[in-house]
């Protein structure tokens, strides 16, 4: 059927109420019958009923026998198809599956249907060009350099191992322990949330050491093997301790010193990329202050987008709501998941309660998602080939395939326009915060 036809397939009449719409929709009977006689040999090709060849089967005995599933069959194939041509020809683009209610379908009859759904608010965007951002002056200390020069400077020691005499302050211990809670508070949790490390560096006196592996290990040998209990607060951040009394075995295999390499052209030549120490503290300065400027300037971005949503109050479907929801609870369970935790303990978590505190957030995200598409639509901000081909590029470096595997996927789960949307989003919000200078 040609685009021109369906206005004669169709009768079509729509309820403007913001962002939802109604659409009535009359396909004629004739259109009813053809599609039917489709479904009913397509029927007869597949069934098989007893005193009839395959294929032989007569119509009215398709009918007889399959009545409901031929007509959900031609529902399914003609309600769609209906749908989205009338939603099209309104200029209606639906961004949730409709709803559809008081179908009508007998014999003989036009096919109706009342489908529900929602659509994009139309956006009048106000005051984006009033919009000024925080523009934090960028400094670097003195101190701030050296203290990661300190830090570099810690992450090229060098250990070299002790013989003859016990641990002192100081020292490092080389050790393997194994730690679990203790024995009669959870016995559960004495099975579920082990401590084992085969080979483990201890600074004994250190500042970061938890004070009773100091007091305990103090004195020790290589060759001994300490017991003792260690009570966390409930605030600590690893949460298979937090306000638990652990029980440790330590066993000391060695005795390390620590050695700081000096400070000098030496160390900075060691680097693999200086001549000088005052190179490597050229480069940290750099580093720091692009560091600051990029976390200012996001924090910036940030407000801007706040002040953005705050000026221009419009309703958001809630179909765009709950996919926002569905990907910020993918992106913490997944983080969660990164931190250790298991499957089981996942799954207890109250998803009901966890999409409720979503909520507010998901809004704010879907309202200036909206608001940037429509500024970029205003000020003629597009997304390049190349650009978008560059992301793929990088995306088939990171996942070691070659671009076409990693373009022709992208392409088939959407994944394009994604990327096209959050760069031209990205490209938005630079304009934003340029202009707001």
């Amino acid at each position: 059927m040609s685009p021109t036809e369906t206005t004669d397939a169709a009768k079509t009449e729509t309820n403007k109420n913001d962002i939802k719409r109604e659409i009535s929709v009359e396909i004629p009977a004739a259109e009813v019958a053809r599609e039917t006689e489709l479904q009913i040999q397509r029927y007869q090709k597949s069934a098989r009923l007893p005193g009839f060849r395959a294929g032989h089967v007569p119509a009215s005995i398709i009918k007889q026998r399959f009545g409901d599933g031929l007509k959900n069959d031609v529902v399914e194939a003609l309600v769609p198809k209906y749908f989205h041509r009338e939603a099209e020809k309104q200029g209606l683009i639906p961004v949730s599956q409709p709803r559809v209610t008081d179908l009508h379908i007998h014999d003989g009859e036009p096919l109706t249907f009342k489908a529900t759904f929602e659509v994009l608010p139309e956006i009048q965007v106000e005051g984006y060009k009033d919009l000024r951002a925080d523009k934090a002056e960028i400094a670097v200390a003195d101190e701030e350099v050296e203290q990661a020069l300190t830090s570099l400077r810690e992450q090229h020691a060098t250990y070299t191992t002790v013989e003859g005499r016990a641990l002192a302050e100081g020292d490092f211990a080389q050790a393997s322990m194994d730690g679990k809670p203790k024995d009669g508070k959870d016995v559960a949790d004495a099975k579920a949330n082990p401590v084992h490390m085969d080979d483990v560096l201890i600074e004994i006196g250190g500042q970061n050491t938890v004070p009773e592996f100091n007091q305990n290990l103090i004195g020790a040998s290589v060759g001994d093997e300490r017991t003792f209990d260690v009570s966390y607060p409930e605030d600590i951040s690893d949460k298979r301790l937090a306000g638990k009394t652990f029980v440790y075995t330590v066993k000391v295999n060695g005795i390390k010193q620590k050695s700081l390499p000096e400070l000098n052209d030496d160390f900075a030549k060691e680097l693999g990329e200086f001549t000088s120490l005052e190179q490597v503290r050229k480069q940290i300065r750099e580093n720091m202050e692009a560091e600051k400027r990029h976390t200012a300037e996001h924090a910036a971005k940030d407000k801007l987008v706040a002040e953005l949503v705050k000026r221009n109050d419009f309703e958001v479907p809630e179909s765009l709501v709950d996919r926002q929801i569905d990907l910020r609870l993918e992106r913490g369970l997944r983080a969660l998941a990164a931190q250790g935790m298991k499957m089981e303990d996942l799954k207890k978590m109250d998803l009901p309660r966890l999409r409720a505190g979503q909520r507010e957030q998901a809004v704010q995200d879907v309202k200036s998602s909206l608001l940037l598409e429509r500024i970029a639509e205003l000020e003629k901000i597009e997304v390049s080939n190349e650009e978008v081909n560059r992301e793929v590029e990088a995306l088939a470096r990171q996942s070691k395939q070659t671009f076409e595997a990693v373009r022709a996927r992208l392409t088939e789960d959407g994944g394009l326009d994604r990327i096209r949307i959050r760069i031209r989003s990205e490209k938005t919000l630079e304009f934003l915060y340029h202009q707001s200078a």
